[in-house]
């Protein structure tokens, strides 16, 4: 009896702490990787982590160049796993980010236009996966610039919940 009332209590304690962030599909069945929603417990743990633009891919070229930087897939992959980073020192992963904002600057390549496809080849890589089935509400902005110079096309920012 004492083993059921442990296992009982195990289990309630998993789905308690499952149950500190809801995420709500968007309608339709789409299966586009973000949610219409996401609500947290008020128990829950909020780090609202900087925007991480990307590192250098190439530190060989011209500093701040298009080679430098790469395209915004490259830079979109290369931001990831900066934040892959971070998040092992915070102790979270991708499946706990609940807001993701991301800027895109204009790509000079595609006349001025911010290249979301290139963002989205990245993207799809950490969320919505079989591996990484939680998706963030997300806004993605197109923006004039970013402090780092006219070839840094992307910065993300994210608010992650921690289970407490």
């Amino acid at each position: 009896m004492k083993k059921y009332l442990l296992l009982a209590a195990t289990s309630l304690l998993a789905t308690s702490a499952l149950a500190d962030v809801t995420r709500h599909a968007l309608p339709n069945n789409s299966t586009f990787p973000i949610s219409r929603a996401v609500e947290v417990s008020p128990e829950t743990t909020l780090i609202f982590h900087s925007g991480t633009v990307p590192g250098p891919v190439n530190p060989d070229a011209e500093r701040g160049s298009r080679e430098y930087y790469g395209d915004t897939e490259t830079q979109a992959l290369n931001v990831f796993k900066r934040m892959e980073d971070s998040f092992k020192e915070l102790g979270v992963g991708f499946g706990d980010i609940i807001k993701m904002q991301v800027f895109l600057v204009g790509d000079p390549t595609m006349d001025g236009k911010m290249d979301f496809a290139g963002f989205m080849k990245a993207y799809t890589k950490y969320f919505g996966t079989k591996e990484q089935p939680n998706k963030p509400a997300r806004s993605a902005f197109q923006i004039a610039g970013l402090a780092g110079g006219p070839n840094m096309l992307i910065e993300i920012e994210a608010v992650i919940a921690r289970p407490n």
